[in-house]
């Protein structure tokens, strides 16, 4: 009889691990960036994020979905504007109380692009 094999460790890149954490990796700190994170590493930041971790995420700056998501827009909507970098929290309560016409134009085009979705999956149930 053959002993079961030892469960093997699964590892990712840090790119990989800030993309899972929603932060852009070039905002993580270099201890961070140049190592190889564990799934159960990547877990434990995700359920008890550091204080770095937790300010990224709080302040920014933050990646284009995530943005894309507190704009109510899509990335696309984004990257037709101009907006193309990670932004911080407070950039983006400053596009919201600006209120430029393109933001209301790409916050309008979103919620015609959801109703749409909406019409469709309840066609097709």
């Amino acid at each position: 009889m053959t002993s079961p094999k030892p469960k093997s460790v699964q590892t990712m890149k840090a790119t990989t691990a800030a993309k899972k954490l929603g932060v852009p990796f070039s905002a993580t700190p270099a201890e961070f960036q140049a190592s190889v994170v564990t799934r159960d590493e990547l877990n434990q930041l995700q359920s008890n994020p550091p204080a770095w971790l937790a300010d990224l995420r709080r302040n920014g700056p933050h990646t284009k979905q995530v943005v894309a998501a507190k704009l109510k827009v899509s990335v696309a909507g984004l990257t037709r504007n101009g907006i193309t970098e990670p932004l911080t929290t407070a950039e983006i309560d400053a596009l919201k109380a600006e209120k430029p016409e393109w933001l209301e134009r790409e916050q309008a085009n979103q919620v015609e692009v959801r109703k749409e979705a909406l019409r469709l999956k309840q066609r097709d149930n």
